[in-house]
């Protein structure tokens, strides 16, 4: 049964995303992970949030294809903006351990984390233009995060990265061997958990304010781009309907 499951140890909450094959998120489960983040907000008992996905095969592929129609665009927009902007502020450090694929939402997931850990099989991608749409969360933060060249590699021709590659851009923070994945995750915890909380939350709320300062006007901006613009071209639903169709796109260009 796929969903979001929980798991708190040690003062490390543990959020995994398992909607096998791929960890795709719906409607559905964009709503399950926003009530968990909400909850883990307000834990005194957790020090350290997780994120990670199911399986070997994908952190999460992203967002459901078939969502991105006209009439549920502005639900999905809205959740998966929800999630992001709570990651944005939850009182906790936060990490995605990444082990497969990480693709359009999935891959604008894990960016918004604290810190990525990937193990060497991983790749990352904004593969959204190849259907008619863009990656909105990266729109409005890869050019900071990344500088705004490899952005504009990844955001329009959605190439694909490996775990290195995306560490050398500064997408991912650490790169192991896939078995030496939960030894690093460890680590990692280890690196935090000793800290004092208090110092660390502090610190951590100021390097969000001052590092994403601007994040959240850009992703409004963004939005309003999507939901104005995009949504009426008519390739947006050509893009979507070859995807379902298991076919190439016949680009109207308009």
């Amino acid at each position: 049964m796929s969903g979001i499951f929980l798991e708190k140890t040690g003062g490390v909450a543990s959020v995994v995303i398992d909607r096998p094959p791929l960890n795709v998120l719906n409607l559905a489960l964009l709503r399950d992970l926003r009530q968990v983040l909400d909850t883990l907000d307000g834990d005194d008992g957790v020090e350290l949030v997780e994120i990670s996905g199911a399986g070997e095969r994908a952190f999460s592929a992203g967002v459901d294809v078939k969502d991105h129609t006209r009439t549920q665009v502005p639900e999905m927009l809205d959740l998966v903006h929800g999630v992001i902007r709570k990651l944005m502020s939850l009182r906790q450090p936060t990490i995605a351990v990444v082990d497969g694929v990480c693709l359009g939402g999935g891959c604008e997931l894990a960016s918004v984390c604290d810190l990525v850990l990937a193990s060497e099989e991983s790749s990352f991608a904004t593969p959204e233009i190849t259907v008619g749409c863009f990656p909105p969360v990266a729109l409005a933060r890869f050019s900071s995060q990344i500088g705004y060249h490899r952005a504009a590699e990844m955001i329009l021709t959605g190439r694909r990265l490996s775990a290195h590659e995306a560490a050398s851009i500064g997408l991912v923070n650490r790169v192991v061997p896939r078995p030496q994945l939960a030894e690093a995750i460890e680590a990692l915890r280890g690196e935090l958990l000793d800290k004092s909380r208090a110092v660390l939350r502090i610190t951590l709320r100021g390097l969000r304010e001052i590092g994403l300062k601007d994040l959240s006007a850009a992703l409004t901006r963004s939005e309003e781009i999507y939901l104005q613009e995009l949504l009426e071209t008519e390739d947006v639903e050509e893009g979507v309907r070859a995807f379902v169709e298991k076919r190439g796109p016949r680009w109207l260009h308009r």
